[in-house]
This record gives C-alpha cells, structure tokens and sequence, in this order.
C-alpha cells in the first residue's frame, strides 16, 4: 500500500509500506493492505512504519524527523503532536503536526 505522510513543513515520507500503526484518539490502530476505508484523527503519539526491506530507500528525510527503530530495522518511527489520517483504496494519508 501507499504511505503518504506530510506536514506544515516538509513531505515526511512517499511510499510503498507492508503497514502503518497510529495514535488514534480511541488508542493505536494498525492499517494493512486492503483496510477498510477510514478517517481518524490522531493524537499525541508515535506513527510506526513497516518496510518491505532493508534497502528501502525510496523517500528522502529531508525533515529529520524519521528514525529508524532500535529494535526491527525494517520499522521507522515518527513522533506526532496529533493530526488526521485516511485510508482509502490502498493509500494512507497521514496530515501530521
């Protein structure tokens, strides 16, 4: 599926991802492929992102912000304040403060 991960200043992450877990305000969820279509908004928390593979070079972090998690190196991390996340056929879109 398709990750897409923007905020007021930088285009975090574009790409193409085995699943994406969130802050939602009722907790975290989780998001793979063939999700049913939803819209949440997000709260104070970390994003995590699976990779298909370690190679995975595909986007620039030109932010600074996306780590690469201490303990899967296929997972990269981002800490959000809150913000929106809908996912419709296949693409994840993430508006994130």
């Amino acid at each position: 599926m398709q990750l897409h991960i923007i905020t007021p200043e930088h285009v975090v992450f574009e790409g193409d991802v085995d699943s994406v877990t969130v802050p939602g305000k009722d907790g975290e969820f989780q998001m793979l492929n063939n999700h049913a279509p939803i819209v949440s908004s997000l709260d104070r928390g970390t994003i995590k992102i699976k990779v298909h593979s370690k190679t995975f070079v595909d986007f620039e972090n030109v932010s600074g912000k996306l780590k690469q998690s201490p303990a899967n190196e296929l997972v990269y991390l981002l800490d959000v304040s809150g913000g929106v996340v809908e996912m419709s056929n296949n693409i994840v879109t993430i508006l994130a403060n």
